[in-house]
């Protein structure tokens, strides 16, 4: 599913639905790429790095498989590209 964040606004509760049930969560923002586990890590502190000042989920957010890849780090995607 491909979603244009820009036309349609993706809020924290709706992120949690999307996000919740993956096994990993890892945000990029700059040089700092963190990784999170929903089933043990506090829902706040996820949201707080995966929701942009405007409110909206962070961009690029990508899907793959049960992990969420949400911002953007250009050593994290070339790992992702193998």
């Amino acid at each position: 599913m491909v979603v244009d964040a820009r036309k349609e606004k993706i809020n924290s509760d709706s992120v949690w639905e999307l996000i919740h049930d993956s096994k990993t969560i890892i945000t990029a923002k700059g040089k700092k790429v963190s990784s999170w586990n929903p089933g043990d890590d506090d829902k706040a502190t996820i949201l707080k790095h995966v929701i942009g000042p405007s409110g909206n989920l962070r961009a690029p957010a990508l899907r793959i498989k049960d992990k969420f890849i949400i911002g953007f780090n250009p050593e994290l995607y070339a790992e992702l590209a193998g």
